[in-house]
């Protein structure tokens, strides 16, 4: 994924790529009374402009975290719900819902990913020393 997790591409199956844009984060709480977090993405394509929201169950972010070993912090949040985004538009799977839920099983998918991302930037980072 790319290091910006905030404004991305992504290639949908179709041959196109939209450009996805980080909008805000929120507990579910607040707006609809959900145990999740919100991240709120707008997505376009040319001339095809959409809004999508990524909600990720509090209760599923408290057991990745506790078996992941890491702090639960916005940032890996952000960057959990901008890999699911990535898996939706890459594979067009619940393109047609504006809320989507996270399956537990894709956030775990997601932090592996994002632990072997973390790992090549720490060993960037070693090398150019």
């Amino acid at each position: 994924m790319s290091q910006d997790s905030r404004h991305f591409q992504v290639a949908d199956p179709f041959g196109r790529t939209w450009d996805v844009e980080f909008r805000w984060q929120q507990n579910a709480i607040s707006i609809r009374h959900a145990d999740a977090v919100d991240c709120k993405y707008y997505i376009s394509c040319g001339g095809d402009k959409r809004e999508l929201v990524v909600a990720l169950r509090h209760p599923d972010l408290l057991k990745l975290a506790a078996e992941r070993g890491r702090p639960l912090t916005d940032a890996w949040v952000i960057r959990l719900a901008g890999h699911h985004v990535r898996h939706m538009i890459s594979t067009w799977e619940d393109m047609d819902k504006v809320l989507v839920t996270a399956p537990y099983g894709d956030l775990v998918r997601h932090s592996l990913a994002i632990a072997e991302e973390e790992e090549r930037e720490r060993e960037r980072a070693a090398t150019s020393r």
